[in-house]
């Protein structure tokens, strides 16, 4: 049995956002994601094969999909779903808090 709390083990400096991947099995993946002051290059675009459910735990974010140019502004608690290939790049995370995320792929 594996236990933990999503929001302890974040280090105090976060030079790059960390990935931690907490489940992984055949048809799905389940990390925990930590961000501050993190964001996507300016002309990279995630392009996933698989579909992806993204709840933020803590602080906030804003996610930018290619195809009609949308943010969504995410702050505890929000989740969204994005399908397999739909572009979309992080356009801005919290610079004075980490902002923890729970993403499953599937």
């Amino acid at each position: 049995m594996d236990t933990g709390n999503l929001l302890q083990n974040i280090p105090s400096a976060l030079p790059q956002e960390i990935t931690d991947v907490l489940v992984l099995c055949k048809d799905v993946k389940i990390e925990r994601i930590v961000s501050k002051g993190h964001c996507s290059q300016p002309d990279f675009w995630y392009d996933q094969q698989q579909n992806e459910w993204v709840v933020l735990i803590q602080g906030e974010a804003r996610l930018r999909f290619e195809q009609d140019n949308r943010i969504i502004p995410l702050t505890a608690g929000d989740y969204v779903h994005i399908a397999a290939h739909e572009k979309h790049r992080i356009e801005w995370t919290a610079e004075d808090r980490e902002t923890v995320w729970l993403a499953v792929f599937y």
